[in-house]
This record gives structure tokens, C-alpha cells and sequence, in this order.
């Protein structure tokens, strides 16, 4: 594997956001554990949403002596009525639970290219429609979209992860639009390979697709198209998100915040 990054004081609280509800999807591990931290650090009440109930018994030992109080919920997003009421009366909202599977588009099983677009696409959908009343109400809001350097880029064997995150990123800016008079801001944050486990059990997916044997595959695969051949570390994404919640952000919606290491220079 390659190196870490060296990063500042783990959950760092610089924004202020006591009072403010947030609602984290895929909070139980990755990105979704570091940004659910992140903002119980900063002073939110963060409602932890995932369908692993022992990862989120776990986030909440982890979230101990925070300054904001950590909720888990144990949800299912292919339920998509439940998921609309779980947003409501909340602050911030960040869509970051996904899933993925690596085959060639003519093997693609059909209900698993269903299930991708439901969880990644119209779950978040039904969460913005379940948030927008409170934060249109208040005057003030935050929409922050986990997507991907794959919102930007296609790769091959990722169909129906990469159909999503598209959609992801008009349907971000169509609520930037529509939020704007409102005081709330819908933005995307797009990363490269994360240090995750939904990464790190690609690796043998990877290898498959692509004919290669898996210690291969980060270099030749995952690094190939980044200029910094590393991973980026969940509380990296969970930083930027902090950023897009925070005062400093105010003015930057409707658009995407790259962390792809320079992938998308080429």
C-alpha cells in the first residue's frame, strides 16, 4: 500500500455548528464514519444513518466527549419513504452511503444496477426532499453530495456506479438552483480511491475485470490516472465537507470539489 498523508489533529472543531442538525448516510465505516465525526466535532447533532447497526454502536463509542451528541439509525435507503422522513428537521444534510460492483456492462446483473441508482441516486433525491422544507423555513441549509472523481470520469466495468454519480452531480446542481434563494447550498465533493473498505474490496473485483493479479491493481488500476500515487484518507473528504458547512463557504454552491489528485488534469 502507499503512504498515509500526514494530517492535523484527528475531528478538529472550527465550525460552528452547534445547534445545527446533520443527517450522515453510510455512517457506519469510511467516508461516512470520518464525516459523522467531523461534524459531532464541530458542535452538530448528527444523526448516524446506516443499514450496520454494529458499525454505528461502534461510531458512537468513537464519537464519546465531542462537542455535538451522535444518533445512530439503523435505515435501509433502498427504503425510500422511510429515508424521506428521516431527513426531516435537519440542517445539513450529507449524501455519502454507496455500493459497487466491477463487470462488464453485458454481465451487469439488472437488480443490482436497480439497487446501485436507488441507494446512490434516488435515495438522495428523496433525503433532499425530505430536508428542504425545514432549511427553506430557517433560511439557511447545507447539501453536501459525496461523489466522485466517476462523477466526472467514466471508468470501465462501472456502469451503474458511474450512471449515479452523474446523476448525482445534476441533481446537486438543480438543488443549488432551487436552494439559492433559500440561503441553502447543494455542492459535490469528488474523490479519487479512498483508504475504505468499499475500495479495498474492489481490489479482487478489479483484478478480474481487468486480467491482472491483485497487487497489480492499486498501481496499474486505481493510481494509474492520479499524478499522487496514493489514497486519500476518509478524514481528507471529511475536511472538505467541513468546509462546504462552514461560514468560509457560504458563496460556493452548485459545484464540485475535486480531491482526485490530479486525475482529472490529464
Amino acid at each position: 500500500m502507499t503512504a498515509r498523508s500526514a494530517l492535523p489533529g484527528p475531528h478538529t472543531p472550527a465550525l460552528g455548528l452547534g445547534g445545527r442538525t446533520a443527517l450522515v448516510t453510510g455512517a457506519a465505516g469510511g467516508i461516512g464514519r470520518a464525516c459523522a465525526l467531523r461534524l459531532a466535532a464541530a458542535g452538530a447533532k448528527v444523526r448516524a444513518v446506516d443499514r450496520d447497526a454494529t458499525g454505528l454502536d461502534t461510531l458512537a463509542e468513537e464519537s464519546r466527549g465531542l462537542a455535538g451528541a451522535l444518533e445512530p439509525q439503523v435505515l435501509d435507503l433502498t427504503d425510500l419513504d422511510a429515508a424521506e422522513l428521516a431527513a426531516a428537521g435537519t440542517d445539513v444534510l450529507v449524501n455519502n452511503a454507496g455500493l459497487q460492483l466491477v463487470c462488464p456492462l453485458e454481465e451487469f446483473p439488472p437488480d443490482v444496477f436497480h439497487t446501485v441508482l436507488t441507494v446512490m441516486l434516488e435515495a438522495p433525491f428523496r433525503l433532499m426532499r425530505g430536508a428542504l422544507p425545514h432549511m427553506y423555513g430557517q433560511g439557511w441549509g447545507r447539501i453536501v453530495n459525496i461523489s466522485s472523481v466517476h462523477g466526472l470520469r467514466a471508468s470501465a466495468f462501472k456502469s451503474a456506479y458511474v450512471a449515479a454519480k452523474h446523476g448525482l452531480e445534476g441533481l446537486s446542481k438543480t438543488a443549488a438552483l432551487e436552494g439559492a434563494p433559500h440561503g441553502v447550498t447543494s455542492n459535490c465533493v469528488n474523490p479519487a480511491y479512498v483508504r475504505t473498505p468499499l475500495v479495498e474490496r474492489q481490489i479482487a473485483d478489479q483484478a478480474r475485470a481487468h486480467g491482472i493479479p491483485e497487487e497489480r491493481v492499486l498501481s496499474e488500476v486505481m493510481l494509474r490516472d492520479s499524478a499522487v500515487k496514493r489514497l486519500i484518507e476518509p478524514e481528507e473528504v471529511a475536511e472538505a465537507v467541513a468546509y462546504l458547512c462552514g461560514p468560509a463557504a457560504s458563496f460556493v454552491t452548485g459545484t464540485s470539489l475535486v480531491l482526485d489528485g490530479g486525475w482529472t488534469a490529464h
